[in-house]
């Protein structure tokens, strides 16, 4: 385990935390951590905060912010949320210059945020939580996942009725396809090339199953809207604006369908990619012990429990229980459930020559629906 990066502090005030160590860690300590984690605790409550860089909603995570300041409250936890378009061009920025804010940063990009590990934005730490999450979820010590988010299908169920939805993938494209004249503009979905999480999406549906393109060849029949952001698609369908959504990702559908009666989740039942939000402790971080602390706390059980039954994130380790979690999932849903595994694989979706060619397949297929 890394253990002290110390700020250049006086050896008099390193003197008074080793003195305060047995005190200040002990008490905060999970069960089964190392016992060398109480230094650990002790500088990062000397830190005395963590600087996260996410692109998650701020309502979505307030949750898991009041929790991990309960647990550890010497720590102050500075949440900046910054659009997933903007965030690794932000990082990469502030790295380069050897100025970066952020000690932890925290973000869905799957690809993008293992671009950083290669870029050696990331710090090696060997959680002693990393046990307890999938094998795939991890790369190296240095990137964790985190959630375990499945891309699903919304409908409006006063446009579609619930016997009418198709519930997979080529069942949705032959679907669209009779019913074109009905379903004229009604459709909605991530525009790939506006739209990072969008295309990571759709391209991971390419790698799993052909019947992708029969179903963009529908989009273009009934004239799919594409955008940019989940909120706005979920908000025109709740609206009955459009009355699908394809490639929604699953927390905020879910949100969405408890708010809204009229809103309905379909989890494709030949297959559905999972997503997960990627955690690194940053190389440069000012608060690198706090940075661990907080990963730390999002692995955990209890910030688990938190990500899956507060925040409804979808908790991805196994011995979480509730409905958004791994567990619940997979009763649910069993060997459906696709989920993208963490490596040097999630750079061929941003290599420039295969999203090209993505891209012009991507608009030969809508084209040949007009």
């Amino acid at each position: 385990m890394t253990i002290l990066k110390k700020p250049a502090i006086g050896r008099a005030f390193w003197a008074v935390i080793a003195m305060a160590m047995p005190v200040a860690g002990l008490a905060q300590i999970p069960e089964g951590y190392p016992a060398e984690y109480a230094d650990i605790l002790a500088v990062a409550e000397a830190e005395g905060s963590v600087v996260i860089y996410a692109n998650t909603e701020h309502a979505a995570v307030e949750a898991i912010l009041a929790d991990f300041q309960k647990a550890f409250p010497k720590i102050r936890a500075d949440y900046i949320e910054i659009k997933a378009a903007d965030l690794f061009s932000r990082v990469s920025s502030e790295a380069a210059a050897d100025a970066l804010k952020a000690d932890v940063v925290w973000s869905s990009a799957m690809d993008l945020q293992y671009q950083m590990v290669e870029d050696g934005v990331a710090a090696e730490y060997a959680s002693p939580e990393k046990g307890a999450i999938p094998e795939w979820a991890s790369y190296g010590d240095r990137i964790y996942g985190t959630t375990y988010e499945p891309v699903v299908m919304v409908y409006n169920s006063k446009v579609v009725a619930d016997d009418q939805m198709p519930r997979t993938h080529a069942g949705l494209a032959s679907w669209l396809t009779e019913n074109r004249d009905t379903m004229k503009g009604k459709v909605a979905t991530y525009d790939p090339e506006r739209s990072g999480l969008g295309f990571f999406a759709v391209n991971e549906d390419a790698k799993h199953s052909d019947d992708l393109w029969p179903l963009v060849t529908a989009f273009g029949a009934v004239d799919t809207k594409f955008y940019t952001a989940t909120g706005t698609m979920l908000e025109k369908i709740s609206a009955g604006e459009h009355a699908i959504g394809y490639n929604i990702v699953g927390p905020y559908a879910y949100l969405r369908a408890e708010r809204d009666p009229n809103v309905k989740v379909v989890v494709p039942q030949d297959f559905t990619v999972v997503l997960s939000r990627l955690a690194i402790v940053t190389e440069q971080a000012r608060h690198p012990n706090a940075a661990r602390v907080f990963l730390d706390y999002l692995l955990s059980h209890r910030g688990q429990s938190v990500i899956g039954n507060a925040a409804h994130l979808f908790a991805i380790r196994p011995d979480v229980e509730g409905k958004a979690t791994i567990a619940g999932l997979t009763a649910e849903h069993g060997d459906r459930l696709k989920p993208v595994a963490i490596g040097p694989h999630l750079l061929d979706a941003i290599q420039p020559m295969e999203r090209l060619a993505f891209f012009r397949k991507w608009a030969d297929a809508l084209k040949a629906g007009k």
